[in-house]
């Protein structure tokens, strides 16, 4: 509940000079107000039903509109975007004029954050009161240089967004699947059409193309009960029905489906949570605040994250929609068993590779060079939403067990959880190698 706590004292101090500005408000750490920028942004995205790519999408523009203004606290951090594709040159600041930089990336990511979600007025009560703690401790000059400075960058970063062909697509027509044997078609309980069948083209941040880690194709589809096709449902069949009761928590812990819809009779609900990138967005809190890390090491440490988990869900779009290859349920359902369903709620996308494994393991590779190996931490990323939280000691293992989970979960073969984690981890070492963050 730690999490729950720091927030609410921040939107205390934050919302306390909305009635009585004859008192000034604290000026807060730089580093607390960018997790809490993160953390309100999250609850939008959740409230907003965002899918797993488009999240990404979202986390990305907004962390590297934060980081291009936070990095000029610190003259020895390089500019991330001049590194990656279609940005342009930031602005920036007047020499010799003062700038407050956390004001300047806060006005940046919400800048953008205005542009690329819904519910933006949860995000305006929140930012209002940011601003107001700032013009309590700020020089009128100072606070409006600052302010400008960061709509420039955001404003920037908008330009990219608006031909990253992700505007281009909103009209798509559905995708519906294939019904020919080993293709995927929409899936129990609800059979909702595919998602984002069109995000393998996507313009990415720091790899080279969708196709750059493309992995070999999986099993072909055979009868042969000797075959890798057929064992490798047989094999999420038969899981499924022994599974342990630590191997049912990890599957749950995991799940990060933010929209589950919930059946009791005639009855539907429908359960919000994080997304995948949500949950490894607030791992990346996690490691900034166990190990102190100042404002501008923290806004890098976002940026790094997001550009792992949107360049990594765009290859893996490119792959599930190349080879729309069939959920276990719906060979488990044809061939063995009428009525099982696995122990989650299957997505409604192509099956190979999978997807949280792959975002998983870029996120987590990012997150080791930034922090270190065998970096220990206590997950209270899901503690909120789920009521769970899990103790990794280190990245790397997190994100192996997140790809197991989703075998022990019935929704993938083992086969895609651990070809996904390969890409993944191709994906952030790539990143990592390729920007040269510091002096």
């Amino acid at each position: 509940m730690r999490n729950v706590k720091l927030t609410a004292v921040l939107l205390l101090a934050l919302f306390a000079v909305g009635c009585a500005h004859k008192n000034k408000s604290a000026l807060l750490n730089d580093a607390d107000v960018l997790h809490e920028n993160e953390h309100q942004l999250t609850q939008v995205i959740i409230y907003d039903v965002f899918t797993p790519p488009v999240a990404s999408r979202i986390y990305g523009y907004t962390a590297l509109a934060s980081y291009e203004a936070m990095r000029y606290a610190d003259p020895k951090y390089n500019s991330i975007i001049t590194q990656l594709k279609g940005f342009g040159k930031p602005p920036v600041p007047q020499k010799g004029k003062d700038y407050n930089f956390a004001l300047a990336a806060t006005k940046a990511f919400f800048t953008v954050a205005h542009k690329v979600t819904f519910s933006i007025d949860s995000l305006k009560k929140y930012e209002n009161g940011v601003y107001q703690m700032y013009k309590d401790n700020l020089d009128d000059s100072t606070y409006a240089r600052s302010v400008d400075f960061g709509e420039q960058i955001g404003k920037l970063i908008l330009k990219r967004a608006a031909v990253d062909d992700y505007p281009q697509t909103r009209g798509k027509p559905k995708y519906l699947g294939e019904t020919s044997p080993a293709k995927w078609r929409p899936t129990p309980p609800d059979y909702m059409d595919g998602v984002e069948f069109c995000w393998g083209d996507m313009k990415v941040f720091a790899i080279d193309s969708s196709k750059q880690f493309f992995p070999g194709p999986p099993p072909a589809y055979s009868e042969d009960k000797n075959s890798a096709f057929v064992k490798q449902y047989m094999e999420v069949y038969n899981k499924n029905k022994s599974l342990t009761d630590e191997e049912k928590l990890i599957a749950a812990y995991w799940d990060d489906n933010p929209f589950v819809i919930q059946h009791s009779g005639h009855l539907m609900f429908a359960d919000k949570k994080i997304t995948p990138g949500g949950h490894w967005i607030g791992i990346t809190t996690i490691a900034c605040k166990q190990s102190h890390a100042n404002a501008v090491k923290t806004a890098q440490a976002y940026a790094l994250t997001s550009i792992g988990l949107y360049d990594a869900f765009i290859c893996c779009w490119e792959v599930k929609y190349k080879y729309s290859y069939a959920r276990p349920v719906t060979n488990i359902n044809e061939k063995v068993d009428h009525y099982w369903l696995p122990l989650l709620q299957t997505p409604p996308f192509p099956e190979y590779t999978a997807g949280h494994s792959t975002i998983s393991a870029a996120a987590a590779v990012l997150l080791t060079h930034e922090f270190g190996d065998n970096f220990a931490f206590q997950d209270t990323s899901d503690l909120h939403y789920i009521g769970k939280q899990r103790h990794f000691d280190s990245f790397i293992k997190a994100s192996d067990e997140t790809a197991l989970s989703r075998f022990y979960g019935g929704i993938h073969y083992l086969n895609s959880s651990l070809v996904g984690a390969t890409q993944g981890k191709q994906i952030g070492n790539f990143i990592w190698n390729k920007l040269k963050l510091t002096n």
